[in-house]
């Protein structure tokens, strides 16, 4: 059975200028423990798609399917790290990570704190487990929002630019975390960007997007072209190149054909 399946998918907004379609019909399926990156113009629908996963917004027509059941509110399967760091100041990294299994009512306390250690540990905070977010970097606080997000046992993560705001040293690490947390703990990722060298980097499949209202312009298998194990070394590859310089056409034109519209 696939795993996660769009139907066509559409949703259209209300304005006082009339209704603005933001998704056009939208068909595609995502592998369990496939990290797919939607690549786009800002603007073109992508982050509405993935907030209709999580259950953020409604579909105005068509379904989204999770194991063949149709998603209509958000739950704890699905969670999501977004761009802002969305940390508590008054606790702890470890009771920030912990207060994502709030709602938890099949584990314990013990059992609680056990998975936020846990989680810590994946995302190379332990030793930070006891400070508070004022006192660790942006890039760690990031780091927190996605501890929190597996503890909370979502086995889909969303992330809308979840590193958008980085400088550029601390967005390559995380982006290295994120592939070392899919080789020890793979979830289903799909990763929001309109960064092309960060699509190419990050993806097992690139999902190309129009501009508004969105329809897939092109999906490129990126694992069948680099490799699912991604290294420092990967950026220096030709075929790194070529796959990015290919991606990077792809959205001039379509950023052309927006200008001309």
């Amino acid at each position: 059975m696939t795993y996660l399946t769009f139907e066509q998918v559409t949703k259209t907004f209300q304005s006082t200028a009339g209704p603005i379609e933001v998704v056009a019909p939208f068909d595609l399926t995502v592998a369990r423990g496939e990290l797919v990156v939607f690549l786009g113009p800002s603007g073109c629908g992508k982050t509405t798609l993935m907030r209709m996963v999580g259950g953020l917004e409604t579909p105005s027509s068509g379904r989204i399917l999770l194991e063949g059941t149709p998603l209509t509110r958000p739950d704890h399967r699905r969670g999501m790290v977004f761009q802002s760091y969305s940390s508590f100041p008054w606790l702890t990294v470890a009771e920030n990570v912990a207060y994502g299994m709030r709602y938890r009512r099949d584990l314990s306390a013990g059992a609680k704190a056990d998975r936020a250690q846990h989680y810590l540990a994946v995302v190379g905070l332990s030793d930070f487990a006891s400070a508070y977010p004022s006192r660790i970097s942006g890039g760690m606080r990031q780091r927190v929002a996605i501890a929190r997000t597996l503890a909370a046992g979502s086995e889909i993560l969303l992330m809308d630019e979840p590193f958008g705001a980085l400088d550029a040293q601390r967005r390559e690490t995380l982006q290295l975390e994120l592939h070392k947390l899919q080789e020890e703990d793979a979830r289903t990722i799909i990763f929001v960007t309109h960064d092309v060298e960060e699509a190419a980097f990050l993806a097992d499949r690139v999902i190309l997007f129009t501009r508004r209202p969105a329809r897939i312009l092109a999906e490129v298998e990126v694992s069948r072209r680099l490799g699912s194990r991604r290294t420092l070394a990967t950026r220096d590859s030709q075929d790194f190149f070529a796959l990015r310089t290919e991606l990077l056409a792809q959205v001039r034109a379509t950023a052309v054909e927006e200008a001309a519209a």
